[in-house]
């Protein structure tokens, strides 16, 4: 963890006072460390500095946006943090484009702060096991299928020659497909294994990542079976 060691560093980057209080006064009462940030500049500046565990980020912030402060986060920190976005509006377009920049979750205002705190330590739950698993994978070789490398222990994907930079909610998709080439995945599998999610209310979350490696790793190595799910089809 950052911080301590013990307890996770929240980056709470939201420009309404009262909100941000209640986050941080909620997650102070579960034993972790919020830190606050009220606009996007001093969004992105508070992650790079303090490298937080999660972050929680307003869509609707005054300097630069949140859809923007998400991509620099992603864009700056070698391991990036799983962020989760909220929302004044129940927008379905803004929900797939905060997924498409590398958010990993999204709630709509007004929320209930057990659910907030609920999606966080399933978030939190997600850092800590990819960390073991990246642990127990070095040193072992890549997976490789067809041109496609993935390198658990680094964490980096290789199509040919080319490395794509993957968020690491990818990257766990990925690995989830890779896993099983070939074998269709349903939406609700890989939102168990990979979201940690135990209902199926997620399934556009699933879609949207699907598109982003599609666009990153090219459109022909994820095959679609309507309806069902989705399959790694690596070329032979």
């Amino acid at each position: 963890m950052a911080g301590n060691h013990d307890a996770p560093v929240v980056l709470i980057i939201e420009d309404e006072p009262d909100i941000a209080n209640q986050i941080a006064r909620r997650l102070q009462a579960e034993g972790w460390v919020p830190h606050v940030a009220v606009d996007g500049h001093s969004g992105v500046a508070s992650a790079n500095q303090l490298r937080p565990d999660l972050v929680v980020l307003d869509v609707m912030l005054p300097g630069i946006d949140g859809l923007e402060v998400c991509r620099r986060i992603q864009a700056d920190l070698a391991l990036p943090p799983p962020v989760l976005m909220l929302t004044a509006r129940d927008d379905e377009m803004d929900m797939l484009i905060g997924l498409g920049v590398g958010a990993d979750d999204y709630m709509t205002k007004p929320f209930s702060m057990r659910e907030l705190v609920a999606r966080l330590k399933v978030l939190l739950r997600r850092v800590e096991r990819a960390s073991a698993a990246a642990s127990v994978a070095s040193g072992e070789p890549p997976i490789t299928l067809g041109d496609l490398s993935i390198d658990r222990g680094a964490r980096r994907v290789f199509r040919g020659e080319e490395e794509a930079h993957l968020t690491p909610t990818e990257f766990d998709l990925l690995v989830c497909l890779a896993q099983s080439p070939r074998t269709v995945l349903s939406r609700e599998r890989l939102l168990a294994e990979v979201w940690d999610w135990a209902d199926a209310s997620g399934t556009r979350t699933v879609d949207s990542h699907i598109k982003a490696l599609r666009r990153k790793l090219g459109s022909d190595l994820i095959r679609t079976v309507h309806g069902v799910g989705y399959a790694l089809e690596p070329a032979s």
